[in-house]
């Protein structure tokens, strides 16, 4: 059985004295969190605070981003060993607002894909379809398009640390809602292509989380899906009672 995953993306907010304030919210009140598996991904200037907060508890902390090189002239940039030591064991990998504003490609996703591989963190890939491609009927075209270069070159050995997100970017702060067989459809079209590409046996292992704009209220409905194997949480996770929420439907999941 997939051990259900419960990642929150901060994006670009909290400050390091708001990051405390979250996390201690979270921790308080996550009860029984460690019965799923629980991520948080802060800004790189609230990594190392966050995860000397958590210390050894079950919360795992995540980057939202890292460069491919190890070092070098690349000013801005983050390296995977850098976070690594600032407590990560995980990082957010091609989200779709990578994609979109800054110019991100299935080629560097791979890149960076590698370098968190080959540095033991585990990554989890972003794929996902506008509106546009959406109403083109060019969804399955985009998502196998994303994964054969986001994966490239990867073993089935490689794909046993690494997990993917489906981001429907059409259903992310736009009003319109993906309903829980679009995001079953989805996963299990997903999970198909990565049996073609790395073996039945691998593909029922990977974990496919669905990242689009779940909340409390829709949580358990899409976590019962039976290809949906935990979610990517924006603007949710910003809020330690609805991320808590979330993390309860996550267990309540679990048990069917």
């Amino acid at each position: 059985m997939r051990k259900i995953i419960i990642a929150g993306n901060w994006k670009m907010n909290n400050t390091i004295s708001q990051a405390q304030d979250l996390i201690a919210g979270l921790t308080k009140n996550g009860g029984d969190m460690h019965k799923v598996e629980v991520i948080v991904a802060p800004p790189f200037t609230a990594l190392r605070s966050v995860y000397d907060i958590l210390g050894q508890s079950s919360v795992h902390v995540a980057a939202q981003n890292l460069f491919w090189e190890e070092s070098g002239a690349y000013t801005g940039e983050v390296s995977a060993m850098m976070i690594k030591e600032a407590g990560c064991k995980w990082v957010i990998i091609g989200h779709s607002e990578r994609r979109q504003l800054f110019g991100e490609t299935d080629e560097t996703v791979n890149k960076r894909a590698r370098a968190a591989l080959a540095s033991g963190l585990k990554p989890i890939v972003c794929i996902g379809e506008t509106l546009e491609e959406r109403e083109g009927g060019r969804t399955y075209d985009v998502l196998h398009r994303q994964l054969d270069g986001g994966l490239n070159g990867l073993s089935a050995e490689n794909m046993a640390k690494v997990t993917i997100a489906y981001e429907p970017v059409w259903a992310i702060g736009t009003g319109k809602t993906a309903t829980s067989a679009q995001a079953q459809e989805a996963h299990e079209k997903i999970r198909a292509k990565l049996s073609s590409m790395f073996g039945q046996g691998v593909a029922d292992k990977v974990r496919i989380l669905y990242g689009g704009s779940m909340k409390p209220s829709n949580a358990l409905e899409l976590l019962s899906q039976p290809d949906v194997d935990g979610g990517l949480i924006g603007g949710a996770s910003l809020n330690a009672h609805d991320f808590v929420e979330i993390i309860k439907a996550g267990i309540e999941a679990e048990k069917l």
